[in-house]
């Protein structure tokens, strides 16, 4: 079973965007001390649900001040971005940190980000596949040429080719966030792995692990690469001698954090959406994910584990708000609850 954090740079209430970010590096490196397996960093524009506007930009910093721990995105936002732009930082990062880079993409939200990049809801609605598709030839090929009308370019090396670079001649992992039977399926016909939310508990997400191999099999991918597949559950672990200790943390910074960061989205085309009772959504969370002791936590884990066929875990560690807090939080779940997965 592999453990990692899941770090959104969350803005608190009352705090600054620079602490907020602190916090994220710090925890991220804080990770690699404790033995966590990777961290994965999510990316949103304009909200203070996540001041990390570019998780590859981030990525690369925390690559750099780290040795061992995998870092990816959860997730670089594809609608938004050119394909091969993507591609390309997402090849130079998985060439020089020696294959610790791990790209997670998405389909993102029908956001004002498709008006000011200029990407226009129809890239959000009908354009993400054909854009998932453009980047992963460009990650496992020597060469691509664009052939559609939206992406129509001459035929251009790929620099740096990824599958050259490094000993073992492999691509960088690319994994899809799914919440959608249509999701899952764009995944699993092309053989990529998912990243399933922390708001869906076990059942659920053994169902989408079920429907990916239904799919994958389907598709004609092979019985050993289908069993091979290393999904990812993104979850809340918060860490505390006594379960309500842990809640009670919990309980009183993340309403605060996701009305605020929530309610700052704004819908591109004016559509009206409906939020989530923050107070109802942090009890949720609280309920489905290691949330208490490191007993608990551990064996949370390894229910959902079994459950699901997941043994991949990003874990949201900055649910206090708190540096400090955060930060022994991380080293609680290195300390404390892997070795009792182990």
């Amino acid at each position: 079973m592999r453990v990692g954090s899941f770090v959104l740079a969350a803005q608190f209430p009352g705090q600054g965007q620079g602490e907020a970010l602190h916090r994220a590096v710090r925890s991220a490196e804080v990770a690699e001390e404790a033995g966590l397996d990777a961290v994965w960093l999510a990316e949103h524009h304009f909200v203070p649900y996540g001041t990390c506007p570019s998780a590859v930009t981030l990525a690369a910093l925390l690559l750099g001040r780290t040795r061992r721990i995998r870092v990816g995105t959860a997730v670089s936002v594809l609608p938004t971005v050119h394909p091969v732009a993507l591609g390309e930082q997402a090849a130079l990062l998985h060439v020089t940190s020696g294959g610790r880079f791990s790209l997670g993409v998405g389909r993102g939200g029908p956001w004002v980000d498709l008006e000011v990049f200029g990407s226009g809801l129809e890239a959000y609605e009908k354009g993400y596949p054909e854009s998932l598709d453009l980047l992963v030839r460009w990650l496992r090929g020597p060469s691509v040429a664009g052939g559609s009308e939206r992406f129509g370019f001459r035929e251009v090396p790929v620099v740096p080719r990824p599958s050259e670079a490094l000993s073992g001649g492999e691509s960088p992992e690319v994994i899809v966030a799914c919440t959608s039977p249509a999701s899952v399926r764009l995944a699993a016909e092309r053989g990529l792995p998912m990243l399933l939310g922390m708001h869906v508990g076990d059942e659920e997400k053994a169902e989408m692990v079920a429907l990916w191999r239904t799919y994958a099999r389907a598709a004609g991918h092979s019985p050993d690469g289908i069993a091979r597949a290393a999904h990812v559950s993104a979850g809340v672990a918060q860490i505390a001698d006594r379960r309500t200790d842990a809640v009670e943390t919990l309980q009183k910074a993340m309403p605060g954090w996701l009305k605020q960061g929530l309610e700052a989205h704004v819908t591109v085309d004016g559509r009206k959406r409906s939020m989530r009772d923050p107070l109802a959504y942090t009890e949720l969370l609280c309920g489905l994910h290691p949330v208490g002791t490191p007993r608990l936590c551990a064996d949370r884990l390894a229910a959902t584990s079994e459950r699901t066929g997941i043994t991949r875990f990003a874990l949201l560690v900055e649910g206090s708000g708190d540096l400090a807090a955060t930060e022994e939080n991380v080293r609680r779940l290195g300390g404390e609850v892997l070795p009792r997965l182990r």
